[in-house]
């Protein structure tokens, strides 16, 4: 930003609380602040510059207010300093790794239960230097993360295609499906051979028996549209929600259908997931699975959680060329494609 830019500091903000998990409803208020700024006209952006009326207008409180004001006035805002000199690593190790991620392939806009519109997320992954980021919302079942109908897919496809005739991140239009009971997707073949990434996910039964939930797994796996087995065991070990003991599966059988039908397994990057555990990873390592280093962003300062999941998967010792988003953006569509 500029040191006048009043809309890039608010946004930088907004990013920089995202990226240590502030609490949503702060931060929402300095990305609604910033689009409302964004959207005045330039006679009115000027008229407020110059009468400092920005407490006036609805959606700007007395913290985002003294923001605005703070840039214009040629300085670095001080909400803004304050929380760029606390920014630090999110995680200590796997730095290579994680500099040779391409893109991310699990990330959520506000169309269901992110923050933001995916405009947003484009621009933070433009500002991480990636090449593509897979919009990854959810299926119609997840009706708690407002999931997308079929209709509603079909229109984000549509979008997405629109945004891509302009130059930067190409956005891969994708969904995280939800694995039904039975072992089916969430979701219409017809749509989902539309889609360029399927990551699909467990959210509900998941205190299944061990051998269905294995046949589950494993069926969902077997389907061609299937590119990314997501967070396979459904663990919360922190966070508002909670802790959540894993799912019960056999992990042998589990991870030899990844490797057979050539079908990553995610490493999950967000800190209160981190799945697999560090026994499951080693497992999927030793029997020949490749990888995705996802953050499963909900908001797009939560980009920057690779971090972790590059830590552990360097731990594991698992190489850059078994990590799918270290792909190019060719070869990464031709293997997501590669099956159907």
């Amino acid at each position: 930003m500029t040191s006048a830019d009043p809309v890039a500091a608010l946004r930088e903000i907004a990013y920089l609380m995202e990226r240590v998990q502030a609490d949503g409803h702060r931060v929402r208020a300095f990305r609604v602040a910033a689009d409302v700024v964004a959207g005045l006209s330039a006679e009115e952006f000027g008229q407020r510059a110059a009468s400092g009326t920005w407490r006036e207008l609805a959606g700007l409180g007395e913290t985002t207010a003294a923001v605005v004001a703070q840039a214009l006035a040629g300085g670095v805002p001080n909400r803004l300093a304050k929380l760029r000199g606390e920014a630090k690593p999110l995680a200590v190790g796997g730095e290579a790794l994680h500099a040779s991620l391409r893109g991310d392939l699990h990330t959520h806009t506000d169309a269901s239960d992110g923050t933001a519109p995916l405009e947003r997320s484009r621009e933070a992954a433009a500002a991480l230097g990636y090449e593509y980021l897979a919009i990854t919302d959810h299926s119609p079942r997840l009706t708690v993360a407002n999931g997308l109908s079929a209709e509603r897919l079909g229109a984000q496809v549509d979008r997405l295609a629109q945004l891509n005739r302009d130059e930067g991140v190409r956005l891969l239009p994708g969904i995280e499906v939800d694995i039904l009971p039975d072992g089916r997707l969430d979701q219409v073949p017809a749509l989902l051979d539309r889609l360029d990434v399927v990551v699909a996910s467990v959210h509900s039964e998941l205190r299944m028996e061990s051998e269905p939930m294995t046949h589950r797994m494993v069926a969902a796996i077997a389907n061609p549209y299937t590119n990314i087995l997501g967070h396979c065991t459904g663990r919360l070990i922190a966070g508002g929600r909670g802790t959540r003991s894993q799912s019960s599966f056999d992990a042998e059988v589990v991870f030899e259908a990844c490797r057979q039908f050539g079908v990553a397994v995610e490493i999950n990057s967000r800190p209160e997931r981190a799945d697999p555990p560090d026994d499951l990873l080693a497992l999927a390592m030793e029997t020949g699975c490749v990888f995705a280093i996802d953050s499963d962003a909900h908001a797009p300062g939560q980009l920057d959680f690779p971090a972790y999941g590059a830590a552990r998967a360097a731990a594991a010792g698992i190489p850059a060329e078994r990590v799918v988003n270290t792909w190019t953006t060719a070869e990464l569509l031709a293997w997501t494609h590669a099956r159907r």
